[in-house]
């Protein structure tokens, strides 16, 4: 009924052809990154190491999205240069996705997922604290419910005999996600700093320099027998993540912030989660309970009331944003490459 709503604004604005088109693109993207974790999970469980793994599909799709924003005369490599570049890429990309790949081998895909999506909640909870930014009384509330979540999915797990590297895991993700957080605040400066730049091309900078940050961190901790990538879950896994879940996933993300307006795609948020637990469940034989199920509707009802503002104004303002229009009242912020 959320995505109905949102959409009777833009449905004003786009013939029906171009509608489903939207639709399409927009399911594909909730797909992909919906699926992106069991990839992730089914590559360290095949033996990748966790962080080259990471760093080479961010490098890679990083480098091929960049050098065909370079062809196209819409980004040069002086961007590659640039401080903020290495900044946002440190956070967004290293500390985000090393947290993820790393907890993966302990942590089942959909648990990954739902941890995942406290990221909006952690982005609230530094702007109040750090930035002293006041929060409206639901968004406080929406953290609320959202950690009640988190609370229902880990504490059951403290009942039975599981490995600490489990709980650890948990932590961890969560831990990633504050690292999404800080990049994400981040980055809307740097978004307002070089508003000439492509979005695609500032997104495939910090990617590329995420990837170089993840390699050196595999260099000290990791072993890296080449020969691991020539099994099909290796491969297979790397492959998709790279071409389907960074570079195929962000160009539609980031056309449909052109066609729509910054808030519409990023409502994928909501549906991941849920793909994320499903896929696992039937593909992967993870475990799913009512506990669960309970925890990951309860962790989206607080993400969705952390974001209610921006969402509200989405539905009451018929008028079309641009990609240009996500200021700090917005309340949007770049999303992880999910992915």
């Amino acid at each position: 009924m959320m995505i109905n709503k949102i959409l009777q604004p833009i449905a004003t604005h786009h013939h029906k052809g171009e509608l489903n088109m939207i639709m399409l693109a927009y399911s594909l993207v909730c797909l992909i990154f919906g699926t992106t974790f069991l990839a992730i999970k089914i590559g360290v469980d095949a033996g990748a190491p966790p962080f080259f793994s990471a760093g080479l599909r961010f490098f890679m799709a990083g480098a091929v999205l960049f050098l065909f924003m370079v062809i196209r005369g819409k980004a040069s490599f002086a961007l590659l240069l640039r401080k903020e570049m290495l900044l946002t890429g440190a956070a967004l990309t290293f500390g985000t996705f090393s947290a993820l790949y790393w907890s993966e081998q302990y942590v089942s895909s959909g648990f990954a997922a739902v941890l995942s999506a406290t990221g909006p909640m952690m982005i609230l909870l530094m702007q109040t604290a750090f930035l002293r930014q006041k929060a409206p009384a639901y968004s406080l509330i929406g953290c609320i419910i959202g950690f009640t979540g988190v609370l229902l999915l880990v504490l059951p797990g403290l009942a039975v005999d599981v490995s600490p590297l489990w709980l650890i895991g948990c932590g961890v993700i969560l831990i990633g996600e504050c690292g999404y957080a800080a990049g994400a605040i981040y980055s809307k400066k740097v978004t307002t700093t070089l508003k000439s730049e492509s979005p695609v091309a500032l997104n495939a900078a910090q990617m590329m320099h995420g990837g170089v940050l993840l390699f050196i961190l595999s260099l000290f901790t990791e072993k890296v027998q080449p020969e691991v990538f020539l099994s099909f879950k290796t491969a297979g896994s790397l492959l998709y993540l790279t071409v389907v879940g960074s570079m195929v996933a962000h160009t539609l993300f980031y056309w449909l912030v052109a066609k729509t307006n910054p808030v519409f795609p990023s409502t994928w948020l909501y549906i991941s989660p849920p793909i994320a637990v499903g896929v696992g469940f039937l593909f992967y034989g993870e475990t799913v309970t009512w506990i669960t199920v309970l925890g990951v509707f309860t962790i989206i009802a607080g993400t969705i009331l952390v974001n209610a503002g921006a969402l509200k104004q989405l539905l009451l303002k018929p008028k079309r944003s641009t990609p240009q229009a996500q200021s700090a009242a917005d309340g949007t912020y770049p999303r992880k490459q999910i992915l």
